[in-house]
């Protein structure tokens, strides 16, 4: 039996076998490819190849897949948030409007569920008035412990544009950060490689960023920085490689004096985030939270 199809503008250019599996059925790659070698997949009533791209609008026939199975693999459950706790994340939207969201992530919860955490950012925001008719997609990352300004999109249009203007550096951060001890006034900017592992495999990535002391003391400096590259975990590895850690940062510390106040908030906070689209800018801030407040009061005097 012939079914038909149309593609919308949210898999425009994406791969076929991805829009296939999320829009007709969830088959085995295996089977997608044996449907388009016997010729049982048309699109503008012509014979496509495995690595065809869907275009918006293009018409999808498909033939003989009235008796196949959804392929699912296990999966753990995705968390569900309570009705409190989905009210709750309004106090954190800082824009909203059809095309994408700012919020100010909150420190302690990841974006994406993982191995490690169950409770998420995403999780809890799909399921609240902000994602009715659509769903979140992530254009960029904080960590777990990381508070502050962070873009998601509201469709996939708006999520390829973040992405490609984060690629070539069209959007611009700026993080605030108390750092252990008091950083060289000389310091303007941090230029490191930093290196990680995929696979067993060393990967030398180069890092850029400027650096800005607001105040400081011997016991700390309150820092402003703007990312240039996005490497993991960047801020925190280059601060540490100038010896001057963030607080509260427990994989990229030295060991500090017993007299020294122990924290264990992240003191790492995005600060601002502007960005320019059809020649209209946009300037968001997010206020950092009470505990970092107290901590600049209570140890960096103004």
């Amino acid at each position: 039996m012939l079914k038909k199809f149309i593609v919308n503008k949210d898999y425009h250019d994406s791969r076929f076998d991805r829009w296939f599996k999320q829009n007709i059925i969830n088959v085995p790659q295996s089977l997608i490819e044996k449907l388009i070698r016997k010729k049982n997949v048309k699109i503008n009533k012509k014979n496509i190849k495995t690595s065809y791209r869907v275009q918006f609008q293009d018409i999808v026939e498909v033939y003989g897949i009235d008796n196949l199975k959804s392929y699912t693999k296990s999966k753990k459950d995705k968390y569900k948030p309570s009705e409190k706790e989905k009210n709750k994340y309004g106090e954190f939207i800082i824009e909203n409007n059809d095309n994408f969201i700012v919020i100010n992530k909150p420190s302690g919860i990841p974006v994406q569920g993982g191995t490690k955490s169950f409770k998420n950012i995403i999780d809890i925001l799909k399921n609240t008035k902000y994602f009715e008719s659509t769903k979140p997609f992530i254009v960029h990352r904080l960590d777990k412990e990381t508070s502050g300004v962070m873009i998601i999109a509201k469709n996939r249009e708006y999520a390829q544009l973040f992405t490609s203007l984060f690629r070539i550096r069209k959007i611009h951060k700026t993080y605030l950060a108390i750092a252990h001890g008091e950083v060289n006034k000389n310091i303007r900017i941090l230029q490191d490689d930093l290196i990680i592992y995929e696979k067993n495999r060393k990967i030398i990535q180069k890092a850029i960023s400027y650096l800005k002391i607001l105040n400081s003391n011997n016991k700390y400096s309150l820092l402003e920085l703007k990312p240039i590259t996005g490497r993991k975990h960047q801020l925190r590895k280059q601060l540490y490689n100038i010896g001057n850690p963030v607080v509260g940062d427990d994989k990229y510390f030295i060991k500090m004096n017993k007299n020294k106040s122990k924290n264990k908030n992240l003191m790492l906070h995005a600060y601002k985030v502007k960005f320019m689209i059809n020649n209209i800018k946009y300037n968001y801030e997010a206020k950092y939270d009470e505990h970092f407040n107290n901590f600049i009061k209570k140890n960096i005097k103004f």
